[in-house]
Parts: C-alpha cells; sequence; structure tokens
C-alpha cells in the first residue's frame, strides 16, 4: 500500500475507532498484525475456551496459526475437527471466552456490517460469548451502511464464492446477482449498530489491505 494512501486512511481509521467507541465497542489502530497480538495476548490472558468464525483476515495475518500454537487446548480451531464435528464446534461458541472473526464492513459511523453462509458467525458475534474480537484490515471501512453493502456484493462476496468454487452469479460476474440455489453464501445480514454491553466487542483495525 502507498504510503501516502496508508497515512490517509489511518486518519479515517481515527475516526471510525471514535465512533465505535461512541458505540459502545472498543477501538484499536495498529500498524502491523505482531502488534495486533500484543493486544490480543492482554485480552486473553485469562481465558479458557476461545473460538473462531472463517475469516480470510484471521488466516492472513497469521493470527489464527498463532492462537493454535501458543493457546493449544484453550483455542478450538474448525480447520482441525472432522467435519462431523464442526456443528457442535460451532454451537460451543457460546460458552466461550473469546470469539475472534473479522467483518465485512466497519462504517465511519461505528457500525459492522456482516453477511453469514449459516448463521453462526454472525450470532455468536450478536450474543454468547464473553467477549468478541474483530480484526480488520483498512480495505474493510466504509462510508455508511449503503457503502458496506455495495462492499459485499462487489468484492466480500464474489471474492468468497470464487474461493469456494460455488456456482453463483457473483462467482462469474463479480457482482452480486441476489441469487438462490444451495451455493448461495449470502443468507443471513446482520447490522451490529450500538452495543448494550460497553466493550464487549474489541475491534482491531490492522493498517494494511487483509482479507476480502
Amino acid at each position: 500500500m502507498d504510503a501516502i494512501v496508508k497515512e490517509s486512511l489511518k486518519k479515517r481509521a481515527g475516526k471510525v475507532i471514535a465512533a465505535l467507541e461512541k458505540n459502545n465497542m472498543k477501538g484499536y489502530l495498529v500498524d502491523t498484525a505482531e502488534q495486533a497480538k500484543e493486544i490480543i495476548k492482554e485480552l486473553i490472558k485469562d481465558d479458557k475456551m476461545i473460538l473462531s468464525g472463517g475469516s480470510m483476515t484471521l488466516r492472513d495475518t497469521g493470527i489464527q496459526d498463532w492462537l493454535n500454537e501458543e493457546y493449544k487446548g484453550i483455542y478450538l480451531d474448525r480447520d482441525s475437527v472432522p467435519a462431523e464435528e464442526v456443528g457442535d464446534l460451532m454451537r460451543k461458541a457460546f460458552f466461550a471466552d473469546t470469539y475472534f472473526t473479522s467483518t465485512n464492513a466497519v462504517t465511519e459511523f461505528g457500525e459492522l456490517y456482516n453477511v453469514d453462509g449459516n448463521g453462526n458467525r454472525v450470532a455468536a458475534m450478536i450474543y454468547g460469548p464473553k467477549q468478541v474480537i474483530v480484526v480488520a484490515g483498512l480495505n474493510k471501512i466504509v462510508t455508511d451502511l449503503h457503502a458496506a453493502v455495495d462492499r459485499l456484493e462487489t468484492i466480500a462476496s464474489p471474492a468468497n464464492c470464487i474461493r469456494l468454487n460455488k456456482k453463483t452469479p457473483c462467482a462469474m460476474t463479480g457482482r452480486c446477482g441476489h441469487c438462490g440455489g444451495d451455493d448461495r453464501i449470502c443468507n443471513d445480514y446482520v447490522i451490529m449498530a450500538h452495543q448494550r454491553e460497553k466493550d464487549r466487542i474489541k475491534v482491531i483495525i490492522i493498517a494494511e489491505e487483509i482479507g476480502y
């Protein structure tokens, strides 16, 4: 990322963090994934059970592998269990001390916008785990909810459908076709705005372009 563009986006991220704070969500801005890990260490130091939702951001930053290595037996990774056990592991997320995920978009008004296939990820973000840690790159920042929807329909969903080899219109055209059928991955649409439980949700923004 160009250094000047990056600095400009970091200033925008500062506005986002202030908005998150107004909405009772804790925001952080760091330059690297390594700095994000230092914050995470403090946030999860007393945890007994940690889970995560599917996230290219957690994979691309190395945070998922790091959790597997550093918190073995505490971090339960659904990629490490047989397919028939994944459903049970998803349900365990509601009793986790910490749930890790990313977000499809975060607006300048401090809102998190997410669309899910099974609903397990957004369900755990809303309720259950004692805390939710959202890790996102600068590329996830958008102006408002209209821009969040556009980002999903032109970037996140097409990229994920291509990655997952789904036979959907967006995988062929690069734009959402509001399809139906078994391959559709956009089923549950959730806007997380003002939170009742202050700082349950933490949003760590890394000053890089990461994930979809």
